[in-house]
């Protein structure tokens, strides 16, 4: 049972030797002509020139929350802190450095169809998927071996737990910055372009277009790797911690028979999720047709796979840790848990299709709607945002329900929260070919783009803008596991944050009629808006710049706009603008996250947990409304543009693009920066729980 560590760790260095070999696979694809190879090198030079940038800011951030968590917690837990930071950080840089070598390479195969497309493309992203759930698993199977079992320091599970603080402040920043960055050019790219000029996207005469495709991998690509790097992480301590706190539990007592199968259990199923997402991406096979179905079908096939052998292996493993009769009864209980977990997390993205594609009647509905224009649009998009909230809610709670029965049968009273726990592992188990599938869909959007501006043949763009649409959809489904675990690893720590304050001599009384606790609890409530709002500004006022300096460039450049030949926009001033704004305005939202934590908890630790509460419910709401709404409004404009409602060019199409502009900062910043926000601060309030007592 001790071996399930190293076990896991091993699944985490082949689930690195996949992700290198997808790499070499990637790589050895013709990246096309000299033109696309000029694309694509600019794109790689002006993500690397953000990230490097980015990674420059944030490591003062980091440092200083090293020196508090040293002199305030433990040394070592500073260290552990790093340790999550740099690989989280690191694991975004390998996603990036690959997508940016994937997109003209999937330009280039698009020219034989389909098929070779969505394989370099899928590859391009499982380089994302495996690197991030292999360094996650790694970072953490090392530090809990080096802490745990083999120093067996004191305070061991705090520093454990402070791994998953450190890949939390890498994944906030990456998620808020990229996405501002992303979205400032994307909106600029629109608005000038396709709605003032009558330009088609990614036309090379919009000097925004090579700016937005940066923004596609330093976005949804390096933010989303580190998102999902957190979350699996977190997903994965959120049950050890759980544990560790409840019993009180020091390191030498971690291979006690009463809780060493509690200990084991979260890294089995992610050893078992691991081997499975390794075996399902061999599954991944494109056929010959652009229909977004069978395209779809090929693309799920390797995550439906993945998931079975995950719900036969939890069977296993379950049976093997809980099958002491005297100390547990019924092992079926905690598998139960997992496989309700992961079938709550495949219904949260189901959910997300159903609301967010072109297939079904709410994307449909929006398109009809711009028939009366940008209001109309903007209401319906809004509507179905909102909608899909009280099916993701419905969703959530019967996975919880189900999560806490299976606790209840295999331990007892008082084992449905430990269920709840593993249920969040389940959602995320198969992270790697979940991140493969989500990353595919940036690499397809910079494949279209590379071939609008090489000006290809229109058959090559066709191939690219159906793996793109497909794209957006898994992105969708992608935000559904990570807010659906975020919300179930939320619940695991805020509970572990409760045994924290009892074993530092305090006492956490969670009374709504108490005033602390009313205060707290509106303060949390109310935090997930003014986050909202603060990024969705952020991106307003940079896409104002981003607007004004393509005007001025269609404006004060002759023969720009008409196309003459030898005459190109300077595309890198408007990647100095993104990478400007970007990092300016990230920096409140950010620090928002982990200071008013820290400021509450000082004053009243019943406060805190108010606020905890509030903003997961509150915050788990927004996530779902922002990121669906946003989905639709995207996919309602790519339906128009395929030709239905008037096609490119109508005022039906300028609507929807007025629409997917208010989507923009909605889907892909303040959305996804939602669900990291609630773990953030929990698991800030978890690592200095005993400071505040």
């Amino acid at each position: 049972m001790e071996a399930v560590p190293y076990l896991a760790l091993v699944s985490a260095l082949a689930a690195l030797g996949l992700a290198a070999f997808y790499y070499k696979a990637v790589e050895a694809a013709s990246p096309g002509d000299d033109r696309m190879v000029f694309l694509m090198t600019e794109i790689q030079n002006g993500a690397k020139a953000f990230l490097k940038a980015e990674y420059t800011w944030v490591s003062a951030f980091v440092v200083a929350m090293m020196v508090l968590l040293g002199v305030v917690i433990n040394p070592l837990a500073s260290l552990s802190y790093v340790l999550g930071a740099v690989l989280s950080a690191g694991a975004g840089y390998v996603g990036m450095t690959v997508a940016t070598m994937a997109n003209a390479r999937t330009t280039e195969a698009a020219k034989s169809g389909p098929a070779p497309a969505l394989a370099v493309a899928f590859r391009g992203g499982a380089v994302m998927g495996f690197a991030v759930a292999g360094l996650a698993l790694l970072g953490l199977m090392f530090t809990y071996l080096l802490f745990v079992s083999w120093l067996q320091v004191d305070e061991a599970f705090e520093i454990v737990t402070a791994f998953g603080l450190g890949a939390s402040s890498i994944a906030l920043f990456s998620r808020v910055g990229g996405g501002i960055y992303t979205k400032a050019a994307d909106v600029g790219a629109d608005l000038v372009g396709k709605v003032e000029a009558g330009i088609p996207e990614d036309d090379p005469r919009n000097p925004a277009t090579i700016a937005d495709n940066v923004g596609d991998n330093v976005g949804d690509v390096a933010g989303m790797g580190a998102d999902l790097f957190e979350s699996y992480a977190g997903s994965i301590i959120a049950p050890i911690s759980l544990t560790a706190f409840s019993f009180g539990l020091v390191a030498d007592q971690a291979t006690d028979d009463s809780v060493l199968p509690l200990l084991m259990f979260p890294m089995a199923v992610a050893f078992v999720g691991m081997v499975a997402s390794i075996i399902g991406s061999f599954f991944v096979k494109g056929g010959e047709s652009t229909d977004s179905h069978a395209l779809s079908r090929a693309l799920h096939m390797g995550t439906n796979i993945a998931m079975g052998l995950t719900v036969i292996g939890t069977l296993v493993v379950s049976y093997w840790l809980f099958a002491d009769g005297d100390l547990y009864d019924k092992p079926y209980g905690l598998a139960i848990s997992v496989i309700g977990g992961l079938a709550a997390g495949w219904a949260l993205g189901k959910t997300a299709e159903y609301y967010t594609s072109d297939h079904f009647g709410p994307v449909k509905k929006i398109a009809s709607q711009t028939e009366t224009g940008p209001a109309t649009t903007i209401l319906g998009g809004i509507s179905a945002g909102m909608v899909s909230v009280a099916s993701s809610v419905g969703l959530i709670l019967i996975g919880v329900g189900i999560a806490y029965w299976g606790g209840e049968q295999t331990l007892g009273d008082g084992g449905g929260i430990y269920g709840i726990a593993v249920a969040a592992i389940g959602m995320l188990a198969t992270t790697g070919v979940v991140v493969s599938v989500d990353a595919y869909g940036p690499i397809a959007d910079n494949a279209g783009g590379i071939a609008e501006m090489a000006e290809l043949d229109p058959s090559v763009r066709e191939v690219t803008d159906a793996l793109d649409s497909l794209g957006n959809t898994t992105a969708a489904i992608a935000k559904g596991f990570a807010v659906g675990s975020a919300a179930l690893t939320a619940l695991a720590l805020f509970k572990s944050f409760e045994f924290a304050i009892v074993q530092a001599g305090g006492e956490l009384q969670l009374n709504i009629g108490e005033i602390d606790v009313f205060i707290g609890l509106f303060i949390g409530a109310g935090l997930p808006f003014l986050f909202a709002a603060l990024t969705i500004d952020a991106v307003g006022r940079a896409a104002q710049e981003m607007i004004e300096e393509v005007r001025r460039q269609f404006r004060e450049i002759p023969g720009l706009r008409e196309g003459k030949e030898g005459v190109v926009p300077d595309s890198a001033r408007c990647v100095e603008i993104s990478t400007k704004a970007s990092l300016k305005e990230m920096i409140i939202p950010g620090a928002l996250a982990v200071v008013v934590p820290l400021v509450v908890g000082v004053i009243d630790e019943d406060a805190l947990g108010g606020l905890l509460a509030g903003a997961l419910v509150t915050g788990f709401a927004l996530a779902i409304f922002m990121a669906n709404a946003g989905g639709a409004w995207d996919n309602a404009k790519k339906y128009i543009e395929a030709g239905a409602h008037g096609g490119k060019g109508s005022d039906n199409h300028k609507a929807a693009v007025v629409g997917d502009t208010v989507g923009d900062p909605f889907k892909d910043t303040s959305g996804p920066a939602m669900n990291i926000l609630l773990k953030v601060m929990t698991i800030v309030s978890l690592v200095f729980a005993s400071a505040f007592v």
